[in-house]
Parts: structure tokens; sequence; C-alpha cells
């Protein structure tokens, strides 16, 4: 009676045994492998997963709120210059200097489009003398302003080469190039210069 008891009872724990180690995912004794999270971020963790939506127009509601949101703070951002919400390309102090390089200075580039409505105009009038002289100007304009914008190619590189000689400055002289193009007061991020100041 006695064995037939002790063996059971020996049986029993065995299994339980085994089955405790097979929900064990690692060694007690062994290292986590990982650092113990803060109070803090374990509390924010534990209210995203609460506040994870269950229905999926809810999801897309909360993802539309966000990307308005982000939208509106861009928005500021480009008319106040505030770094932190600007769009990649516009980000960085070199893109800054750049800005602020292009609108201290006269661009002609920047009247290209209320010149080319002039043009137009005087080219649409059924006068010969009229048409020579809006064809004229037309070749004049962009003359002065391929001029112009060689220049302060030029003149910008060398800015960049001796003030951020380490930084990465791809793309950044076609960028002031493309700011030169557009009326001082559209541009965007709105210009932190007056004309005449220099960075």
């Amino acid at each position: 009676m006695f064995r037939s008891r002790s063996s059971k009872d020996e049986k029993a724990p065995t299994g339980k045994v085994t089955a405790d180690l097979s929900k064990q995912p690692r060694d007690p004794q062994s290292p986590k492998g990982r650092p113990t999270p803060k109070r803090s971020e374990a509390q924010t963790q534990r209210r995203r997963a609460s506040s994870t939506p269950t229905d999926r127009k809810e999801a897309m509601k909360r993802q539309r709120e966000a990307r308005r949101s982000d939208l509106a703070k861009q928005r500021e951002a480009l008319a106040t210059g505030d770094e932190r919400y600007l769009p990649p390309r516009d980000k960085g102090p070199v893109r800054r200097f750049v800005r602020d390089f292009v609108d201290s200075r006269f661009c002609i580039a920047e009247y290209f489009l209320p010149l080319a409505v002039i043009i137009l105009i005087l080219s649409v009038i059924q006068i010969q003398n009229i048409q020579n002289i809006s064809l004229l100007l037309w070749l004049g304009v962009i003359v002065l302003i391929v001029v112009d914008s060689i220049g302060l190619a030029f003149r910008l590189k060398k800015q960049l080469r001796e003030r951020f000689p380490d930084a990465p400055k791809r793309g950044a002289v076609a960028y002031g190039l493309m700011r030169t193009l557009q009326m001082r007061r559209l541009r965007l991020p709105k210009p932190q210069v007056k004309r005449g100041e220099r960075p």
C-alpha cells in the first residue's frame, strides 16, 4: 500500500516540475539581456497599450487627427522658422544659412513671374514694334537671371565651404537657387533677415 502511494506521490510532483520548466523561457539565474525600464517609461507603455484603439475606424480617426496636428505644427514652423517642426528639406543649420543668404540679397529671379506676365501681355498686342520689344525684354530678363544665378551660386558655395567645412552640403546650392525664383513675401519658411543684413 505504502509503496504504491509513494510511487504515485513521487510521480505527481515530477509532472508539475516538468510543466513548470516548460513554461519558463529562460534560466532564472541568467541575466535578462535588457535593462529594467524606468517607472515613467513602463507607465507610458501601459497607457499606450490601454489607449490603442480596437476598432479600425477609431484607429483611422486618430491617425487623421495626428496628421492634422502635425501639418498645423509644420505650417506654424514655416511661418516662424521653428526648426523642430520644419519639413526635412528645410531642416538643419546649412539650409537655414542658405535661406538667410538668399533672403539678405536682391535677386532678379524673384521678379521672374511678374516680368513674364508683363512680357506676355506685350506680346499679345498686335503691333510689330511692341512685339519686338517684348521679345528683346524676354531675352534680356533670361540672360540677367542666368548671370545673377551663376554669381549667387559661386558666392554661396564659397560661404558654405568656409562656414560648414565638415557638414553635408548636397543640394544646398540648388535649394538656394529655387528660393530665388519665389517672391520674397511668398517664400516659405518666411525670411528671418532683412535685405542687406548679412547672415
